[in-house]
């Protein structure tokens, strides 16, 4: 039987620090799984910081967003052999806003991938059985309660080898992930690069990614500005 270990759920105010987590599912999973009444965002305020993860599926916040969250923090922490880096992951119907991430000094080896932000979360760890990708045509869907809205995001100081994909951030068509900043982002994947679709505001500032299979990057619907693709 898989778990998570950590999962604060509709809470607020958590501080979570010094942890060394080994679990079947996520290592820490933030969610927000109903509206609470009276408040904006149901998970908010949320530090992680100084942790080791190993065996897992990484740093989540996610796949239930419904009752919204905001002003997350994971700072200093070490990933090995994880499945996945950082993820931010939900899908329609059980989507709302997360907004004021932020991801710092980050030192990651063999995982697979480092970075997964996504509007179509389907059960899609490494490790599962059956892989679930996002449709390359979905067309636009009607703009909801429910639909994920991911904003404000910034990844800083993040070292990463990967045993395959470098990682993916795809949002919506019709609700691209918005306002995302890398910076001081250093990834070497032993497969694809980093794939980007559906995205708006997107930065980079020193930003290497060095992929064996294919480009670095892959662009789809996809301005980045401060792009580089040069490789080792």
């Amino acid at each position: 039987m898989v778990s998570d270990a950590i999962d604060p759920i509709n809470c607020k105010d958590v501080f979570i620090t010094r942890c060394r987590i080994n679990a079947g599912d996520d290592n820490i999973s933030i969610k927000s799984e109903r509206v609470i009444p009276g408040r904006a965002f149901a998970s908010e305020d949320i530090t992680v910081t100084d942790c080791v993860f190993l065996h897992g599926h990484g740093m989540s916040i996610g796949g239930a967003t419904v009752g919204g969250v905001r002003n997350v923090t994971v700072r200093n922490c070490i990933f090995e052999n994880t499945e996945n880096g950082i993820r931010i992951k939900s899908l329609r119907g059980r989507g709302a806003t997360v907004e004021n991430i932020r991801f710092i000094d980050l030192t990651m080896t063999n995982v697979n991938p480092a970075v997964t932000f996504t509007g179509y979360y389907m059960t899609n760890s490494a490790g599962d059985p059956v892989q679930k990708f996002a449709p390359p045509n979905d067309p636009a869907q009607p703009v909801n309660e429910t639909t994920p809205v991911f904003r404000n995001i910034c990844v800083s100081n993040l070292t990463s080898t990967c045993q395959k994909s470098a990682g993916i951030i795809i949002g919506l068509p019709e609700c691209p992930i918005s306002n995302v900043v890398l910076q001081n982002v250093n990834i070497r994947a032993a497969g694809t690069g980093l794939l980007i679709r559906n995205v708006r505001g997107v930065r980079f500032n020193n930003v290497t990614v060095v992929s064996r299979q294919g480009p670095p990057f892959i662009l789809e619907n996809a301005p980045v500005e401060g792009l580089k693709t040069d490789s080792d």
